[in-house]
Formats: C-alpha cells, structure tokens, sequence
C-alpha cells in the first residue's frame, strides 16, 4: 500500500506534547507568511509558499524514510522528534530575505549561519520550544556537517542523519515537487497550485 502524502497540519499533530501545541501555534501565527515565501533562493522549492511546500514535503518523505528504516532495525528515536526537527529546520528562513527586483537576498541581520541560527533560536524560545540535545543536533546538522566534520569522530547523530537524509531528498532530488497539479504521489499538492 503506498505512502499517504499528509497535509502539514496533520503532521504537527504526530508531534508529542508539550511541543506539538507550540508548533501549531508557529503556524498558525505565520501561515500567510510561509504560503507566500520561497523555499530558498536558487536551489529548492523556489516558487511562492515553496518554503511551506518544502517543509510539508521533507515531514512526508521523514514519514516514509522512518517507517521502512524503523522496520528493518529499531531507530534510537522517534517519528514524533523526527518530525519537530524537521519542522523547525528551516523556521528562520521566512524572515530571512528581501525580495528586491525578483531576486531574494539575505537581510542584514542574517548574513551568515551564526545570524540564522540565533535568530532560529530566539524564535524557538519565544513559541517555548523545547528541545533536546538530541533534538539540538538534529536541527544544527539537518543541512549536513559541513566544517565540524571530523574523521576522528561522529559529529551527527542518528536522528539528525535521518533528517539530513530527508532535506537532501527533498532539496536536491524533488526539489520542485510537489507538482502543481497531477502529482504521481497521491494527495501531494502544492500550496499555491
């Protein structure tokens, strides 16, 4: 039987308590805003609202990658701490850019990735997110290692490989799906299609 493709909203509810409220509460607060920006600048999902599309299409593609992993060997973590990684992955990344003659461009204040992730954490803590620190690894390495890579010892752990795992499969596999009509994933769409 396939995969259903889950809506957003039913994916915030597979997210244990106390976080599965405040994740709600994030998008509730700011769901005009991540239908109408981009996922990324050139890369991934670059159409308007692609930054929701991305984030519901990584949460679908966790769901699958879980599910069949989990059953072949036990996985050290839940779906539920999968899921909120990959939910709050990217949350900086709607108030990261302007938008000037159809280009977007980092704003001042989130030039780098220090920028961005202490925004990412001040946004955290103002919806009371609260993390583990295996949770903590999984959002930092969800983009890959990158300079702490280190031969000498394991820098990602098993939950943030897993979600590294589904960013690359969305980002850099489907990375313009879903489609905007006729997706071969039933039920997947996109949010401004």
């Amino acid at each position: 039987m396939p995969n259903p493709y889950y809506a957003l909203e039913q994916m915030l509810k597979m997210i244990d308590e106390p976080n599965r409220t405040a994740c709600q509460n994030i998008l509730n607060d700011n769901l005009e805003l991540f239908k109408t920006v981009q996922g990324s600048a050139h890369n991934h999902h670059t159409w308007l609202g692609g930054y929701y599309d991305h984030v519901q299409e990584v949460m679908n593609i966790a769901i699958v990658l879980y599910e069949r992993l989990n059953s072949l060997r036990p996985l050290p973590f839940s779906l539920s701490d999968l899921l909120l990684v990959l939910y709050l992955h990217d949350i900086e990344k709607p108030w990261r850019y302007d938008l000037i003659d159809g280009k977007l461009y980092n704003k001042e204040s989130m030039q780098d990735r220090e920028m961005q992730n202490n925004f990412r954490i001040q946004k955290l803590q103002e919806y009371g997110i609260q993390l583990t620190p295996e949770h903590e690894n999984g959002i930092k390495y969800t983009e890959g290692e990158g300079k702490d890579y280190s031969m000498n010892g394991r820098v990602m752990n098993e939950l943030a490989c897993l979600a590294h795992m589904s960013d690359v499969c969305s980002a850099r596999l489907w990375f313009d799906y879903p489609e905007e009509t006729n997706d071969t994933w039933d039920g997947a769409k996109r949010v401004k299609g």
